[in-house]
């Protein structure tokens, strides 16, 4: 269950946030989503394929392992590698709206949220908040900077996964895991891009790709779908433990 709330330095003076990374507080997940602004540092380390929202739209996602509750990047001593993909880190803040109404005009504020109900949510423990007399922390700004940045990249994303479906460039995969057990195994329900229509977009189009931004983010995701054997040899050294 979640429980958001419109933040305010009066009612969550005394918040706090836990920062370490675990499972205890929401860390394993199988995928996230992502966006094309972090797609350079997610592609050092994962692979970027692309999940189906209930609408049936396609949406980014940097895959952490093959089954639910499955982060194969998240150990006893918190995350293995350097990069934490944005809406990992964002947790537990949400952006909220306020609806507000000025001499007869109606007008909606994006406001800072925050899911009250999240583990990571302390007074005893973490980042404070505010300070003594109110203001927001450094920690507070980061993250509220973070949100922001998120929201835009959101606009992004729908750009961008309208190019390509505009031009055919991705398809519905199955991913073939051997394991060191001898067991083979499969994963479904992921799409992929098809290189083989990208070798052959013309001149034109990779210009109009390049000029709204999605030329670069296009090779990323091309270049990280090497990290599904990186995936494979972290969860080969899970095999057989309990």
């Amino acid at each position: 269950m979640t429980e958001y709330a419109l933040l305010n330095n009066v009612a969550h003076q005394d918040l706090k946030v836990i920062t370490e990374r675990s499972a205890r507080y929401g860390d394993d997940v199988m995928y996230c989503m992502t966006f094309p602004f972090e797609f350079r540092s997610v592609q050092a380390s994962y692979p970027i394929l692309m999940q189906q929202d209930s609408n049936g739209s396609l949406y980014p996602v940097a895959l952490l392992g093959f089954q639910e509750k499955e982060n194969l990047f998240l150990g006893e001593s918190g995350w293995k590698t350097n990069y934490v993909p944005a809406m990992i880190r964002r947790e537990p803040f949400v952006v909220g709206f306020q609806n507000s109404s000025k001499e007869g005009e109606d007008k909606t504020t994006r406001m800072l949220s925050i899911d009250m109900a999240h583990p990571r949510v302390s007074i005893d423990a973490g980042e404070p908040l505010f300070q003594p007399l109110g203001g927001r922390t450094p920690f507070l700004e980061s993250s509220a900077d973070l949100l922001e940045t998120i929201y835009v990249g959101t606009e992004h994303v729908r750009g961008f996964m309208a190019a390509l479906k505009e031009y055919g460039l991705t398809e519905a995969i199955t991913i073939e895991i051997p394991l060191i057990d001898g067991s083979r195994n499969q994963l479904i329900g992921f799409h992929g891009l098809v290189e083989e229509k990208i070798q052959e977009l013309d001149g034109a189009t990779l210009e109009s790709f390049s000029r709204n931004g999605y030329l670069m983010p296009l090779f990323m995701m091309l270049a990280s779908f090497v990290n599904i054997q990186k995936l494979v040899e972290l969860k080969n050294k899970t095999v057989g433990k309990k």
